[in-house]
């Protein structure tokens, strides 16, 4: 049985399943890691999705409030195991689900070129290529996206 669970950064295993993506995206990145892994800490996130199959943790995502009205999606992840099975598009949703619910109307993320298949899946989901934003602005690797909810 699948299980989407709203919870916070607190949860261990939402903390677990970071450290596996942490791990994937030293890889990918390289010595560019060291830049994105100051924006990607996980303290004090009160809006986090860990998805289970049989009380087993396989994926995550989190969004933090980005301004009144945006929301940016933070922390996608799952077990390579699982993945091809629609589980990051449904961690998604109920995360987009779960930020409408508390009135915001834009979800804005960042993904790294490096990771064609989070591409991918956001195109699915609808999200648009936009200008980096922020730290992003002018990060040759990064890919910033965009979507109203």
């Amino acid at each position: 049985m699948t299980i989407f669970t709203r919870t916070n950064s607190d949860n261990t295993d939402f903390q677990s399943l970071v450290a596996l993506l942490d791990a994937d995206l030293q890889k990918r990145d390289g010595e560019e890691h060291t830049f994105y892994s100051q924006f990607n800490k996980i303290q004090n996130i009160r809006n986090v999705i860990v998805c289970y199959i049989d009380d087993t943790p396989i994926g995550c995502g989190a969004f933090k409030e980005y301004d009144p009205q945006k929301v940016e999606i933070k922390r996608m992840f799952v077990q390579p195991q699982y993945r091809g099975q629609g589980i990051g598009f449904k961690i998604l949703k109920e995360l987009e689900l779960w930020a409408t619910e508390l009135n915001y109307s834009i979800s804005v993320l960042e993904t790294g070129k490096k990771q064609p298949e989070a591409i991918a899946l956001y195109q699915k989901a609808g999200y648009t290529m936009t200008k980096n934003y922020g730290q992003y602005e002018n990060v040759e690797n990064s890919v910033c996206m965009m979507k109203e909810i």
